[in-house]
C-alpha cells in the first residue's frame, strides 16, 4: 500500500470506512498514531511541527507527514506526558482548531504548557488512573508509567499510557516509560491485541544530555510476550538520530525468544489494519 503523506495522508484517514471488528491505524512518528474504528477518531502523542529544532534539537530523520489542521473530526486527543515531542502547543492548537468538538486528556503539566502557549484548555480533562471514560464504540482508561520513576498524586499520574478500546479491539500505548510493577497491575486481566511500545532504550551517555529514556528492545519485546499482546507496535525510535537505537537489536531478540511475535516498525504515514 502506497504511503501517503500531506492532504492525500488527512483525505485517507478522513475517508477510510473502518468496518466493525477492524482499528486502522496510522503512524505519525515518534510516538504519534491516529486510530479509527467505524465510530471513534483518536490522536495519541501528536508531533507535527519543527518545535523541538528551535529547543536545539538536532535535524530530524523525517518531516511531519501531514500538518496538524489536515486531521479533521477527530474524537479524542490523548497526551501522555509534558515532553514537547508527546504535547507539542504548535501541533494541538491548530488541530484543536481543526476538530472543535475534541475532548482532549492530558496531564495537569501538558495542560499548563498549553494554557501557557494560549490555548484554550476548557475542553480538556486529567484523567484519574483506572478509570474509565465512555466514548462511542468503547471506552479509554489512562495508566501510570514511569518516565523514569511514579510521579502520583491524588490518583493523577505525570507520565501515562493508555489502554483504548474501540470497536471491539483494546490498543495499549504505554507512552514514554520504563518498566514497573505497577504497570504491569494496571493491565492485569486486560486482553491487548495492539501493544505500542517505545524501544529507543536508555543509557549514561544519553542521560547526560537530558535525554531521558525507555524500555530498551528487549525489554519491549519480553513485556509484550507477558502481557499477551495479539502484535507489537514498536514506537520511539526514528525521530531524532541522537536518541535511537538500531532496530535490529528487536529484531534480533525477537528471532531468539519470541519467534512467533507479530512485530511491526511503521513509518510515518503508514496504515496499518488490524482484523480482530
Amino acid at each position: 500500500m502506497t504511503i501517503r503523506r500531506g492532504a492525500e495522508l488527512g483525505a485517507q484517514i478522513a475517508e477510510l470506512n473502518v468496518p466493525a471488528g477492524m482499528l486502522a491505524l496510522w503512524s505519525l512518528g515518534q510516538s504519534g498514531v491516529v486510530v479509527k474504528s467505524s465510530h471513534t477518531l483518536a490522536v495519541i502523542d501528536p508531533y507535527l511541527s519543527d518545535a523541538l529544532q528551535g529547543m536545539g534539537a538536532p535535524e530530524p530523520c523525517f518531516p511531519p507527514p501531514l500538518e496538524p489542521a489536515m486531521l479533521r473530526g477527530v474524537d479524542l486527543i490523548l497526551c501522555t506526558h509534558e515532553h514537547p515531542d508527546h504535547t507539542d502547543p504548535a501541533t494541538l492548537k491548530p488541530l484543536l482548531a481543526a476538530s472543535p468538538d475534541a475532548q482532549l486528556v492530558a496531564s495537569a503539566q501538558s495542560l499548563k504548557i498549553l494554557e501557557d502557549a494560549g490555548i484554550d484548555t476548557a475542553r480538556a480533562i486529567v484523567p484519574t488512573l483506572g478509570e474509565r471514560y465512555a466514548i462511542a464504540d468503547g471506552d479509554y482508561r489512562a495508566i501510570p508509567a514511569a518516565h523514569y520513576q511514579l510521579e502520583i498524586e491524588a490518583g493523577r499520574s505525570r507520565w501515562m499510557g493508555f489502554v483504548l478500546s474501540c470497536g471491539g479491539i483494546t490498543l495499549l500505548h504505554t507512552g514514554d516509560t520504563i518498566l514497573v510493577p505497577e504497570i504491569y497491575a494496571a493491565l492485569q486481566e486486560t486482553p491487548i491485541d495492539l501493544a505500542l511500545l517505545p524501544i529507543n532504550g536508555r543509557d549514561y551517555f544519553r542521560e547526560q544530555q537530558d535525554l531521558i529514556g525507555n524500555m530498551l528492545p528487549r525489554e519491549a519485546t519480553q513485556f509484550a510476550h507477558e502481557i499477551g499482546a495479539q502484535v507489537l507496535i514498536a514506537i520511539h525510535n526514528d525521530l531524532l538520530p541522537n536518541n535511537r537505537l538500531n532496530p535490529a537489536e528487536l529484531w534480533d531478540d525477537l528471532d531468539r525468544r519470541f519467534p512467533r511475535q507479530r512485530c511491526h516498525l511503521l513509518q510515518p504515514g503508514e496504515l496499518y489494519l488490524y482484523v480482530a
